[in-house]
């Protein structure tokens, strides 16, 4: 590999390795290049204008270190994949069984994943969708503080690990729909402004900076984050990518990032044969997600439908707090149908839990903790009884007493600590006090968020798992179709 880097304002920038320091030439457009071919596991980075710390690449695929680590070269070609029939699987058959790696087994990597997938594909899903694998502050997190987002996380078992883990699922018939955050990158770590105009201070998000799409040198912005979403999808083999929060991708350009992501994915399953899913979080589920772009839309597959969610959390917890103040309950499905219909009920993934309700919680409790197993499968039974994709989060099949709680590992003291206490003063408003409020730097809180896979051969919960396998039975065959992803025989 020939080390390239765009860094349009630096005068120059050198390439570090064990071998010393060599200065890259300019080349057209704001990059730098090396005459160095580095071998396949060489570690490098880069620095630029003669700076004494050298910084990781911007499209490092592989950070075995952790963030503050060097790159290392990775060989996307070299690993041996087995799934050359694979074509993928259509948005009407898709089942989603929504996981975060780390905490999906006590092991908590790709390898280990792996080993439960046939349960996934026992319950009748046909998808997993992964929360963000891209490289994060230190070992354990949500991952939507990722900032080398070309590099698997090193903890997880990086980049071969993740290949192993698509050819697997493919292989048992599951699609992989991974979770990528494009609208920010995360506190520590966070090097890309100190090589070009990836940010702006024109918006502003919740999370910090917003990414430059619109701006000065945003061409070549936008072209980062495209290229990585193919990047997902070509040398990972992943199906699809679950965009988040695209609510906070502010782009005022004549053609939105979106529209062109949508493009250039659909020309590059033409290319790989294969059926390629865009799919996105949104707060209002905007139906211009999904309208053909030809119709002034972006042409995105399908966008999560929140309101499903809140009128039937409502309905069976009696909340009505926060976001959950504008609803009343199961009258309200009559009007989120109406709705529905108007984007198209079969573009919209709905869930009765999922990561966010859950872990965005004082204290993570899912929806069977909040009422009772009866309860909650009483609510499948109307997501699956819905025109919805169906979304189904980690555990929630058999009922598991397992919280989902925010959890961190950040190695810097200030930010462990202003995370730790940011998250009680969210909570204060809300009347919980301090020490009710896990703290997500604790490792006893990624502890408690882990499954514990005991539980399924349990009555109660074997029960509640036996209900969920016969409703997704029911929901395939309520379609009629063949969720397989290889070409009928």
């Amino acid at each position: 590999m020939k080390p390239r880097v765009w860094a349009p304002v630096a005068r120059t920038v050198d390439l570090v390795t064990g071998d010393g320091r060599r200065a890259m030439h300019p080349v057209a457009g704001g990059w730098f290049e090396a005459d160095d071919d580095l071998r396949v596991g060489t570690d490098y980075r880069f620095a630029v204008d003669g700076g004494e710390a050298a910084r990781p690449d911007p499209r490092s695929r592989w950070q075995p270190a952790g963030v503050d680590g060097p790159s290392r070269v990775d060989d996307p070609a070299g690993f041996g994949w087995t799934d050359a029939g694979w074509r993928g699987v259509e948005l009407s058959d898709l089942v989603i069984y929504e996981l975060h790696i780390g905490t999906f087994t006590p092991g908590g990597t790709f390898a280990s994943a792996v080993e439960r997938l046939d349960h996934v594909v026992e319950l009748g899903a046909t998808a997993v969708e992964v929360m963000p694998v891209a490289e994060f502050s230190g070992d354990r997190g949500w991952g939507y503080d990722g900032v080398d987002l070309f590099a698997p996380h090193h903890a997880y078992g990086g980049p071969d690990g993740f290949r192993a883990f698509v050819d697997a699922c493919h292989r048992r018939g599951l699609a992989v729909i991974l979770d990528v955050v494009y609208n920010h990158l995360g506190p520590a770590g966070n090097n890309l402004a100190r090589f070009g105009p990836y940010f702006t201070d024109r918006y502003e998000t919740p999370w910090g900076s917003a990414v430059n799409l619109d701006g000065p040198g945003s061409d070549e912005v936008r072209r980062f984050f495209i290229d990585n979403a193919c990047m997902w999808l070509a040398d990972y083999h992943v199906d699809g990518l679950r965009l988040d929060a695209v609510h906070a991708l502010f782009d005022a350009s004549p053609r939105h990032f979106l529209a062109e992501l949508a493009e250039v994915v659909a020309a590059l399953g033409e290319q790989l044969g294969r059926r390629l899913l865009l799919t996105a979080e949104h707060e209002t589920a905007d139906a211009r997600i999904v309208l053909p772009r030809d119709a002034g839309g972006y042409g995105l597959d399908a966008v999560w439908f929140d309101e499903f969610h809140h009128a039937v959390h409502v309905a069976f917890t009696g909340e009505r707090t926060g976001y959950y103040a504008t609803f009343a309950g199961l009258t309200d499905l009559p009007r989120i149908f109406e709705r529905a219909e108007s984007i198209g009920p079969g573009r919209l993934v709905a869930c009765v839990q999922n990561h966010d309700q859950i872990g965005n919680r004082a204290q993570g409790e899912r929806l069977s903790q909040l009422t009772s197993l009866p309860v909650a499968t009483l609510a499948a039974s109307l997501l699956l009884a819905s025109p919805f994709v169906p979304l189904v989060f980690q555990g929630e099949e058999w009922g598991a007493s397992t919280p989902f709680q925010y959890f961190t590992d950040h190695r810097d003291p200030e930010l462990a600590r202003a995370v730790t206490e940011g998250r009680r003063r969210e909570f204060a408003a809300f009347g919980w006090r301090p020490d009710e409020v896990p703290d997500p730097q604790d490792p006893a809180t990624f502890a408690r968020s882990v499954l514990d896979w005991d539980e399924l051969e349990r009555p109660p919960n074997r029960a509640v798992f036996d209900r969920y396998r016969a409703l997704l039975a029911s929901w395939r065959a309520s379609r009629h179709t063949d969720s397989s992803g290889f070409p009928a025989v």
